[in-house]
């Protein structure tokens, strides 16, 4: 019964991560771009909506700047990569770096409290049920945003500079400008989960980022294996980015109900990782190797 009890709280975070891991599947498999900003933009997230409402802010317009906050993030991140020529990996470790710092700055202090019995919040771990409704209705909103987005003209070129960079200049695309976008619209997607967080677990801490973009790929991998050969439309893939999450954190729930050492669930949760990015790599070496054709005695 314990364990049952903690699915829906279990549900609800997996929701949250997974509308993370839409901001990391954005520049991961759209941009193809490994982005490490992440781990800081979504405790900015976290910072920015935390102070607001605690200084009197309505939760709406918290909200809002703390995404535009995380878009800010995401734009120191690709003006390092396109005007200074920084490798985006590098360039996402500096902005977080810097982040560490900023948000730090933001709260005054390495915690700020946000109980859902003092402030108005939208969701909470005492309504589970109810955060799981208001989850789910801002995962198909988002969902059905970035859907309609990626079909339009510039939402095309994005898709183009991640699919083929020289083909996509070769077209006339600015692909800087487009990575700059790409990157501040991703990290706009991560401070919002880190506002949701916030909100549920009533506070903000400034090591609540650390792990992200390694549970942000675990959800994107889960969800593609999830979606298999299921028709590759973004809504399915997206949508499979956040089923994802929520099968991450049930997994990761059962784990520590089962008694593991929680010392080891972030190593857990990379290996995890790792075997699944190394699972095509294996195939192809191993499993689908070329047959040799017969040569008949005949000929």
């Amino acid at each position: 019964m314990g364990l049952l009890n903690a699915m829906p709280g279990a549900a609800a975070q997996g929701l949250i991560w997974g509308i993370m891991a839409i901001g990391v599947y954005i520049t991961f498999k759209v941009l193809d771009l490994a982005d490490l900003t992440v781990d800081g933009s979504m405790v900015t997230g976290m910072a920015v909506c935390a102070m607001l409402m605690a200084a009197g802010w309505n939760v709406w317009p918290a909200m809002l700047i703390a995404v535009l906050a995380g878009m800010g993030c995401g734009l120191v991140t690709g003006l390092f990569h396109t005007l200074m020529g920084i490798p985006a990996i590098l360039s996402g470790i500096l902005t977080q770096l810097i982040l560490w710092s900023v948000n730090l700055k933001i709260m005054g202090k390495a915690n700020q409290a946000l109980p859902a019995r003092t402030f108005d919040v939208l969701i909470s771990q005492l309504e589970k049920y109810h955060a799981l409704v208001i989850l789910a209705l801002f995962c198909v909103v988002l969902v059905t945003l970035l859907y309609c987005f990626f079909g339009t003209k510039f939402g095309a070129a994005l898709r183009a500079t991640g699919c083929n960079e020289k083909m996509a200049r070769a077209q006339g695309i600015n692909t800087d400008m487009h990575k700059v976008v790409g990157l501040a619209l991703s990290n706009g997607v991560v401070a919002l989960s880190g506002a949701l967080m916030a909100q549920y677990s009533g506070k903000a801490d400034i090591n609540d980022g650390r792990g992200a973009i390694v549970i942000g790929l675990a959800a994107v991998i889960i969800g593609e294996a999830i979606i298999g050969k299921m028709p590759q439309n973004y809504i399915v893939r997206m949508t499979g980015v956040i089923v994802g999450g929520i099968v991450y954190y049930v997994v990761y729930q059962t784990v520590i109900f089962l008694g593991l050492d929680t010392d080891l669930l972030k190593m857990l949760s990379a290996l995890v990782v790792a075997v699944f990015l190394a699972v095509p790599h294996l195939k192809k070496t191993y499993f689908n190797k070329p047959r040799k054709k017969e040569v008949s005695k005949n000929a």
